[in-house]
């Protein structure tokens, strides 16, 4: 711990520039994650979500993106759930991908809506058996007395909802509709690229920050 401050890393993979921008953020955004698949970068989809409870304190978690289009940024948890309940209290978050392999970094903000009950159902559908079950057994942020809890629940709700889980009322989706983004590219001597893009009436700004 005490040699924390010894690490170094030089940043020289890429560079951002506005012409490779012009399309607007969403289609920036699918081509570096196109690069970042492409690349076998470790968890590509893999996505810090932000959010602010009652007291004003802010927490972050990680969850993984289920959908991207023009109409926004889809990840699917328990509504229960700490985040759930904050989303609820304050229904604006961020997000951040953070593609270390290539000296990347996305970050994102906006207002967050519940996907359709079709949406939720569907993804629902398309998950492994043992993850459906999952859903069912997790009182998820709540405290357990121990692992085995969590044993019993699954196997419990194995016998109760057999190989076709409905979904829980409690689990779906979220939509984050985004009005801002940030992309960040390592550069060497620190002096990275950093371009930002504001939604203002009904359109996309774009400007370049300094690092």
């Amino acid at each position: 711990m005490s040699k924390l401050s010894e690490f170094r890393k030089s940043y020289e993979l890429g560079e951002l520039d506005e012409a490779q921008a012009a399309d607007g953020p969403l289609a920036l955004f699918t081509g570096w994650m196109d690069e970042a698949i492409a690349h076998d970068v470790s968890e590509p989809t893999a996505m810090t979500l932000a959010t602010v409870g009652e007291s004003g304190r802010p927490s972050t978690r990680v969850v993984l993106l289920k959908g991207c289009d023009e109409r926004g940024f889809v990840w699917f948890t328990n509504y229960e759930s700490r985040k759930g309940k904050e989303l609820a209290h304050l229904p604006f978050a961020a997000l951040q991908f953070h593609w270390v392999e290539m000296e990347r970094v996305v970050r994102i903000e906006g207002r967050v809506e519940m996907t359709s009950a079709q949406e939720s159902d569907d993804y629902f559908k398309s998950r492994p058996l043992d993850s459906r079950l999952g859903a069912w057994a997790s009182p998820q942020s709540q405290p357990i007395s121990s692992r085995a809890v969590l044993v019993a629940n699954a196997a419990k709700a194995a016998v109760q909802h057999g190989l076709n889980p409905d979904r829980p009322p409690h689990w779906g989706g979220y939509r984050l509709v985004p009005d801002r983004f940030e992309f960040w590219q390592g550069r060497r001597s620190r002096l990275h690229d950093r371009l930002v893009f504001r939604l203002e009436a009904n359109a996309w700004a774009r400007e370049r920050l300094a690092p």
